[in-house]
């Protein structure tokens, strides 16, 4: 019997892919790029185009849903909420560099149900439903078996302010000292799913959105990772603060981040 759940899954996969082959069609040329809050905060008119399509799509499938956007805010809604980042890794993208993604989540009761990421270059779609896994198109995803974090390759990402941007310098010094190596790639979405797959031994950052991570979490929940906040307590969507990793990597990333949390 098919579900809502079913259909909002199949109408996010579709408007992801279809967004994301919007941004892949017009990906060169010149780029009209404005900015939301700080000179490196960037937005371009491709960002607004997705972010419409998506929009116009899940609307006229879903009116009563409620969806939270980046470029929009909050729409309000029923029970049923998406989250939808429609160009993660914008600064990438205006400057040619493929690493962009498309990010779309859905929750029903604050329970996240449903997420895809679908990164253009590689038509890759990655995707998880709750209870039934977590998949880059057809391969089965689980985070990494790597124990010891001195054998761990992590990523994070800077936020835009200079105030938690210098924080995460020192989170980044500490760990660079303590881990294999430590990435940078500016798509978080595409970070969480490369977590769940075991690419990554694990992830930490703050000051993310909404729409940053839902789908990522969901993907990373459903590989086997273990997601908290820096202090070991649940994931706030809103409050952006993640750490992902398997349990070993986990336990060993939050005390250096206890020890390196400067305020």
């Amino acid at each position: 019997m098919r579900t809502w759940s079913d259909g909002a899954f199949a109408l996010a996969a579709d408007i992801a892919r279809r967004a994301g082959t919007m941004l892949l069609r017009n990906r060169r040329g010149r780029r009209s790029i404005s900015y939301k809050s700080g000179f490196g905060n960037l937005v371009t008119e491709m960002d607004r185009a997705s972010e419409a399509m998506i929009l116009r799509a899940i609307r006229r499938a879903f009116p009563d849903h409620a969806i939270v956007a980046e470029e929009s805010g909050r729409h309000a809604g029923a029970d049923v909420r998406w989250f939808v980042d429609p160009l993660d890794g914008t600064t990438n993208y205006a400057h040619g560099l493929p690493i962009y993604a498309v990010s779309i989540g859905f929750e029903r009761g604050g329970v996240m149900e449903g997420g895809v990421v679908y990164h253009p270059p590689l038509d890759d779609l990655w995707w998880a439903r709750r209870g039934r896994g977590a998949f880059r198109n057809r391969e089965r995803l689980r985070v990494s078996a790597t124990r010891d974090l001195a054998k761990a390759l992590l990523c994070t990402g800077f936020p835009y302010a200079m105030k938690p941007k210098v924080r995460n310098l020192r989170h980044w010094d500490a760990f660079l000292r303590r881990a294999r190596a430590v990435r940078r790639l500016g798509s978080a979405s595409l970070d969480l799913c490369f977590t769940a797959a075991g690419i990554y031994d694990g992830f930490w950052e703050g000051h993310l959105g909404p729409w940053d991570i839902a789908a990522g979490l969901l993907l990373c929940s459903e590989a086997g990772a273990t997601l908290t906040d820096y202090s070991g307590g649940p994931v706030d969507l809103f409050t952006g603060e993640v750490v992902a990793a398997n349990r070993a990597i986990h336990r060993q990333m939050l005390a250096v981040l206890r020890r390196r949390r400067i305020y």
